[in-house]
């Protein structure tokens, strides 16, 4: 049986691209995390900004990944560059808490930052989504953003907004979107359970 990796979408470290090699047959990312790398071994999974990865190497503080041609298309890593910083988790190991809510690390697509702006201590971030994603988000529902769990705030017939709150600015790599960024998104794999149960056979 095939035990599939399990994320909570609580970002354990920033990670620094440090090359990115190959082209649109796939690429080889290295990405500077030492906690992250000291951690992990040949064929662990990764969350990397929201994208599920396994590690090919890990030595002196560097983790590389291999991201095929399906991955680069369905989310945003494919524009990755040197210098870059990305969100990273490692797959949840028995007897750890949940800390955010179920990810699987499969990005069901990239989202444009519509704006950003301060609210209070924190900051108000409007993401537009696609539209076959948008019918699984419900206000204060769940969604991964670069791989972060965060609640749905608000909602809108183009997209969502999210609450960011000092630490969630501070620690991970939303604190640094810009409007029209791309990011990676992951819906609430309930929600879809849920569609499939009540669906008309």
């Amino acid at each position: 049986m095939t035990i599939r990796p399990m994320f909570t979408g609580i970002v354990r470290e920033l990670g620094r691209i440090a090359a990115v090699e190959g082209g649109q047959g796939g690429v080889r990312l290295l990405v500077e995390a030492p906690a992250t790398a000291a951690q992990s071994a040949i064929g662990d999974s990764v969350a990397v900004s929201g994208v599920c990865l396994t590690v090919t190497a890990a030595e002196n503080g560097t983790l590389a990944f291999d991201a095929v041609p399906e991955t680069l298309r369905r989310s945003s890593l494919g524009s990755l560059a040197p210098g870059d910083s990305v969100n990273l988790e490692p797959a949840l190991r028995a007897g750890e808490p949940l800390g955010g809510h179920y990810v699987q690390g499969h990005v069901d697509g990239v989202g444009r930052v519509r704006s950003v702006a301060p609210e209070g201590d924190g900051q108000r971030t409007w993401i537009d989504a696609p539209a076959e994603l948008l019918r699984y988000l419900v206000e204060k529902g769940s969604v991964a953003v670069e791989g972060v769990s965060l609640t749905v705030a608000e909602l809108d017939e183009r997209g969502f907004a999210v609450a960011l709150v000092p630490h969630t600015l501070a620690e991970t790599t939303l604190g640094g979107l810009a409007s029209d960024a791309s990011v990676n998104l992951e819906v609430d794999v309930l929600a879809k359970y849920v569609e499939r149960l009540v669906a008309p056979r």
